[in-house]
């Protein structure tokens, strides 16, 4: 799969899931700045991906967050199921360790299959962490930190207020809202 269509549909759930429904508060401001990148990883096996996160957690810490705030590290091909992507992300913290980035660096796990322990697939709130493909959120602790305490310093209610939303939303309506124009 080429980069652009990655691109473009990664965008879109951005700006229509993300900003548009509000499902985090904080990214209106940082992608409107351009701090968001969005990396298209082309590894064909797990340690080639492994060596796209190792350098996108080294270009995150080096970056001034003024230029990048925020990175979606996104594979289109190698996770399509989601059981594996979920255990995958064991490995991905282990890396962030070995990187001593720990209480630095958190990664935010998006998936099209994305599904929350005690749910049905079919479950709307699932899609709070669905995105079009696999993606590794790499967020700074600090900008989280700030963000958080911006939008009241409640991130419980952040994610009661998106369930509600997704709810009020329903099946029909997130599809249509993914849908391409």
């Amino acid at each position: 799969m080429t980069e652009d269509p990655v691109l473009s549909a990664t965008r879109h759930w951005i700006e229509k899931a993300v900003i548009g429904l509000n499902l985090c508060p904080f990214a209106r401001a940082v992608y409107a700045k351009n701090q968001v990148r969005i990396v298209v990883s082309q590894a064909r096996h797990l340690d080639a991906f492994l060596d796209d996160l190792d350098r996108e957690l080294d270009l995150l810490v080096n970056t001034p967050a003024e230029e990048i705030d925020t990175t979606l590290l996104v594979h289109p091909t190698l996770f399509p199921d989601f059981e594996v992507f979920n255990d995958f992300l064991n490995v991905v913290d282990d890396v962030v360790a070995e990187h001593e980035l720990e209480g630095v660096i958190q990664v935010a796990p998006f998936h099209p299959l994305f599904q929350f322990e005690g749910t049905q697939p079919d479950d709307v709130t699932n899609a709070t962490n669905r995105s079009p493909f696999p993606t590794l959120h790499l967020l700074r602790e600090d900008s989280v930190e700030r963000a958080v305490d911006t939008a009241g310093g409640d991130a419980d209610a952040i994610v009661e207020r998106n369930l509600t939303t997704l709810q009020e939303l329903g099946a029909d309506g997130w599809r249509a809202l993914m849908a391409k124009p």
